[in-house]
């Protein structure tokens, strides 16, 4: 079955970096939009970046000029590159894609990964 799975969250530091990660596997025969969402406590989950398969992006407005979405194909990886990271950039974050598996499209969600920005 296909699943995504990220890496690369963890604890920081106010206008510190981190890179998040996430593959998708499985019987994948393309993948075409991939995105990042955040969800904070209490909060609902949101935007963050998105990019297409030709890599065409767009972004938050929270986080324009911040933070970088890229993608590799051939390892059906996106990165969510994270710089100048406030404590609001904070929360549980989330990869997604539009897979087409055999014949059939379908969104998936990894299981998130979270980002703490606190000193």
């Amino acid at each position: 079955q296909v699943q995504l799975a990220e890496s690369g969250g963890g604890l920081v530091q106010p206008g510190g970096s981190l890179r998040l990660s996430c593959t998708a596997s499985g019987p994948i025969s393309s993948i075409s939009g991939m995105a990042w969402y955040r969800e904070g406590p209490g909060e609902q989950r949101e935007l963050v970046a998105g990019i297409s398969n030709t890599g065409n992006t767009h972004y938050g407005d929270s986080v324009k000029g911040r933070f970088t979405i890229a993608r590799d194909n051939a390892r059906n990886t996106v990165y969510l590159q994270m710089n100048s990271l406030k404590p609001e950039d904070g929360g549980v974050y989330y990869c997604n894609a539009d897979i087409l598996s055999g014949l059939r499209l379908s969104e998936y969600w990894g299981q998130g990964t979270l980002v703490t920005v606190s000193s």
